[in-house]
């Protein structure tokens, strides 16, 4: 079985490139109104602003999330990326609560969510708590994120955990016969 790439919602994404393009605009055009910020200033914040726009803003609309045979591989942009082995997982199934959008952890409840859409959430409910470095090391034992194809996600996890089956193991002779 090959990957299956599946999509997440984007609206998030795209509302927060919006916002922040127009507050980069109303910042740089502030700061090039003032007679006293050198120019040298003003165009090195807008290469910075740009490739932050750019990383954080636009990033995520390139990426999708990943099911492999034996993983699932979460992205969202170039910030995040996390690799769950299916083996890890306890539990993976619909999510029916509050989402919180973007890349964010409770830490109350344990929950990493990588959000982008309130449709077609999931859940992954991992057999030990893991730590994940996109969030400043946070525990979580639980993952929530969406994709656009919730059932086909879902039924495509299923066909991968049933292949993951282990079959009857034969003895295979590691030393050759002894010679005579």
């Amino acid at each position: 079985m090959e990957r299956r790439a599946f999509a997440y919602g984007r609206t998030f994404f795209y509302t927060r490139a919006l916002l922040l393009m127009l507050l980069f605009t109303f910042a740089l055009a502030f700061l090039g109104l003032q007679p006293t910020t050198p120019s040298s200033w003003i165009g090195a914040l807008a290469v910075v602003l740009a490739i932050y726009l750019f990383i954080v803003g636009l990033s995520p609309l390139l990426t999708t999330h990943l099911l492999a045979r034996s993983r699932l591989i979460l992205r969202q942009g170039w910030y995040f990326h996390a690799v769950i082995p299916l083996a890890d997982a306890e539990s993976i199934g619909p999510y029916d609560g509050e989402p919180k959008f973007g890349l964010r952890v409770s830490i109350a409840r344990h929950t990493l969510y990588v959000v982008g859409s309130a449709t077609g959430l999931v859940a992954i409910r991992l057999k030990a708590p893991r730590r994940f470095a996109q969030v400043l090391f946070a525990t979580a034992a639980e993952i929530v994120f969406d994709v656009d194809d919730r059932e086909a996600f879902l039924a495509a996890v299923e066909d991968r955990r049933v292949e993951a089956t282990a079959l009857p193991a034969k003895k295979i002779p590691i030393l050759p016969a002894a010679r005579r």
